[in-house]
């Protein structure tokens, strides 16, 4: 019986080694001849010769696997170092492996279980070593701010703001993000803990709307970064509630529902509100509603509401609202929405907003516009494609459509009269055949336009004929700084989902002297043969980049050997030559970085005293393959369209084909996983970086953010890997000497030193915190405020939460 029990055992264990020796030899075999690697091929012979030794000869194949896993760990030292993440998955399935053979009953060849086994826990032994070894490599750069400019003081940026406020999405127009407080500091951190909690009520499903993520064509984000004028604390939500909190407690003092219609929350792939606005009307302006909170809602309609009493304000376009559908023409359902708080300065109301990306070349305008901020009349239009370009469209008109648009946050610069915003391409992102000369000279560029008049002053392009979604996401952050001869130059950042940081003269809009950008040399082959590609990038030379390096195949990862195998195949029969390889026609094109950005809508934080960046980058590959529409529209699966009344339904997930109306292509796009929903790029996923402006140098940078809620198959539940994770939201810094950032899909709020960069605080949140901290005072004090309701595309916990921190023993 138990020389039974043994063989049964050595018959399991051949089995095992030789579906993985099968599978390993015939994907090495092909990525041999795709050019790739010689071991997956080795591998799998190995481990088919183990299998049929294993019943045979046992001590021969527990020798030839031992001696492999020695082969494997010198090949994985040799490609990746003692890098722990690309150790991990070269070693683990191999390791995990020859653990299974010290079982007693595996491969014997004798009754001495030392003797049998010998080889095996010696290689073992020397992997596990080398993988102990590689847990103390480090992803960090480490370095600390000088005391002098931890203790820099603040200049006067003349923003209006009361100290304790946070009046504009980044407290300031300028966007900065920079509280001037100082009451929680490095060495009070510990006594931080929530105020309160307050529970919005607008969930992820509401009656009969339920979104649940990409996957069913919807994402309910709470991207809320809220704003608070005097002890009032202003709200919106994903259903476009508008709602004013106490904020001393987080008592809801009012509640406005705008009522969007159905039919457009239905529609809409997005539903989102980053925030609201605040303004006070002059004084010399008559109006009963004086104080104002304008918020978008889903239907493409931007509501004004009295701030003490959250009543629409009906001096105000149609009884306090306005529509961003007047002047587009046919805007078809879910085309056009606003998920930014609007501009409102100088009495003038200012906005954009979301086109579908992807949808057709014949999509609505993206028209920046500007509206009285009492009246909601029009003001004035800057329409790419209209002569002149800044225009007030009367009754009949129609603005240019499918020009680039500008969806995010707006900054803006009150002293010399300035709003600033960056543009996205002309639909469709990833085929430019048929754009139009104003459309290339406007897209993926900073503008600035006179926030009375709207006319343009300057603009700026950081990508040129952009073909992949390389939008500015984010308005630029104002700070001042020295230029090359020691001048002060009023300059603004403006951060990219390139990872790229470029340096203006707000001014001017040109790079700040010691600040320069140069053009080089990208990937042109391989594009579409009906659109072109632009040779040549603009690069910030001087500035640190976030920009990863170019992918290797080495750089591949998974979950285990084998899928790490298959994203190294897909790798090879992909077209890519490192970042701006065109989109291809009928092939796969590996596109890094992506249109999900490193730095995408959360922009960056300037403190303007220390006169220190701070930007937190997300590292995800997407894949994106051109594909010729007339197969799919004979096959069904795609309908004609010629862009009357609403898009027809295409079969199957709405978000995962891009059918491109009015071009001869569709377009396929997707964050690069493998079967197992893993990456197939490895970590590290996510960083915290702090930038010197003055010497243009990292200081320090850091991994953020764990596994803990992230798993294969987009299961909520792992160890928490400090491998860095992705984000969505951005963070805030405060004069007392600390940097608060939610964000990471592990659903915490952590709080970090400026001076190093090392989290010294944390806590857990209920829901996932993908949206932009802010900190406010009231009553002597401090508080920090973060909305925690989760993120559908980045697949964390959905919630409605509002939560506030103050220290234990604060001022009152």
């Amino acid at each position: 019986m138990k020389k039974d029990g043994v063989k049964l055992w050595s018959i399991i264990t051949s089995v095992i080694f030789g579906i993985f020796g099968l599978f390993l030899l015939l994907g090495g075999i092909k990525l041999l001849f795709l050019g790739g690697s010689w071991f997956y091929a080795l591998a799998g012979f190995i481990m088919l010769a183990s299998a049929v030794l294993g019943l045979r000869k046992p001590q021969t194949a527990m020798r030839l696997y031992a001696a492999f896993l020695l082969l494997a760990t010198v090949w994985s030292l040799f490609e990746v170092g003692f890098d722990i993440w690309g150790l991990e998955v070269r070693l683990l399935t191999l390791v995990g492996l020859g653990a299974w053979l010290l079982i007693p009953g595996v491969w014997r060849a004798g009754s001495v279980w030392l003797t049998d086994k010998r080889e095996v826990l010696g290689a073992l032994a020397v992997s596990c070593l080398a993988l102990l070894v590689s847990c103390f490599s480090s992803y960090s750069i480490n370095g600390t701010v000088a005391a002098d400019r931890m203790a820099a003081s603040l200049p006067d940026m003349h923003d209006g703001v009361p100290a304790g406020d946070w009046h504009y999405y980044g407290r300031n127009a300028q966007g900065q993000r920079y509280t001037p407080l100082d009451q929680i500091t490095p060495a009070n951190i510990g006594n931080l803990r929530r105020a309160w909690v307050t529970r919005t009520g607008d969930t992820q499903q509401m009656g009969e709307d339920v979104v649940a993520g990409p996957d069913a064509g919807h994402e309910f984000n709470l991207e809320l970064t809220p704003i608070k004028v005097k002890d009032t604390l202003y709200i919106c939500t994903p259903h476009s509630w508008v709602m004013a909190l106490d904020a001393r407690t987080g008592k809801v003092k009012w509640k406005y529902d705008p009522k969007p219609a159905k039919a457009d929350l239905d529609s809409n792939v997005y539903l989102a509100c980053r925030g609201v606005s605040y303004y006070r009307i002059p004084d010399e302006i008559q109006t009963s509603c004086r104080e104002r909170i304008y918020s978008p809602v889903a239907d493409a309609r931007i509501v004004a509401v009295n701030a003490e009493t959250g009543q629409p304000c009906d001096d105000f376009g149609d009884h306090g609202f306005i529509s961003m559908r007047d002047y587009m023409g046919n805007v078809p359902l879910g085309f056009h929405f606003i998920t930014s708080p609007p501009m409102v300065m100088k009495n003038r109301l200012i906005t954009g907003g979301w086109i579908f990306d992807n949808q057709a070349n014949f999509e609505p305008s993206g028209a920046v516009r500007a509206f009285d901020a009492t009246t909601g009349k029009i003001a004035w239009a800057w329409d790419a494609g209209h002569t002149p370009e800044t225009w007030t469209p009367g009754p009949g008109d129609m603005l240019t459509r499918d020009t680039p648009n500008a969806w995010g946050v707006y900054t803006a610069d009150p002293e010399l009269g300035l709003v600033y915003f960056g543009t996205g391409n002309a639909p469709p992102d990833n085929w430019g055949g048929s754009r139009r000369p104003f459309d290339d000279a406007t897209s993926s560029a900073t503008v600035a336009l006179d926030i009375v008049t709207g006319e343009r002053r300057w603009l700026y392009q950081t990508v040129h004929h952009d073909l992949w979604d390389m939008d500015i996401p984010s308005g630029p952050t104002m700070v001042d700084l020295p230029d090359a001869g020691g001048q002060t130059v009023p300059a603004l950042v403006q951060s990219t989902k390139r990872g790229e940081f470029f340096v203006l003269d707000r001014r001017t809009g040109q790079p700040v002297p010691g600040y320069p950008v140069e053009e080089r040399p990208v990937p042109t082959a391989g594009v579409a043969s009906d659109d072109r590609v632009s040779p040549t990038q603009p690069f910030p030379v001087a500035m640190p980049s976030l920009t990863p390096a170019d992918l290797k195949e080495s750089d591949m990862w998974g979950a285990t050997l084998l899928d790490q195998m298959l994203c190294r195949l897909e790798y090879r029969e992909s077209a890519y030559e490192g970042q701006f390889t065109p989109p291809h026609v009928g092939k796969t094109t590996i596109v890094y970085p992506a249109f999900y950005g490193i730095v995408d809508w959360q922009g960056i934080t300037i403190d303007p005293a220390r006169k220190l960046m701070f930007a937190n980058a997300s590292y995800l590959p997407f894949r994106i393959k051109l594909d010729h529409r007339n197969k799919l529209e004979q096959e069904g699966v795609l309908p004609k369209w010629q862009g009357e009344g609403n898009e027809p339904a295409a079969k199957g997930n709405a978000l995962a084909i891009s059918p491109d109306y009015g071009t001869p292509y569709v377009a396929y796009t997707n964050p690069w996983l493998n079967p197992l929903q893993i990456p197939c790029k490895g970590p590290v996923w996510g960083t915290l970086t702090a930038i010197d402006l003055v010497t243009k140098k990292i200081v320090w940078q850091h991994p953020v953010g764990t596994t803990r809620d992230t798993g294969p198959f987009r299961t909520h539940t792992n160890l928490p890997l400090p491998t860095g994770m992705y984000n969505i939201g951005g963070n805030i810094v405060t004069k007392g000497g600390l940097l608060f950032m939610g964000a990471t899909a592990d659903d915490y709020l952590r709080a970090f030193d400026v001076a190093t960069g090392k989290v010294i605080w944390e806590d857990r949140l209920p829901a996932g915190g993908q949206a932009t901290p802010m900190s406010y005072e009231v009553d002597g004090k401090q508080y920090v405020l973060i909305a925690a309701g989760g993120h559908g595309g980045l697949g964390t916990r959905s919630g409605d939460y509002i939560l506030a921190y103050t220290l234990d023993g604060a001022a009152k």
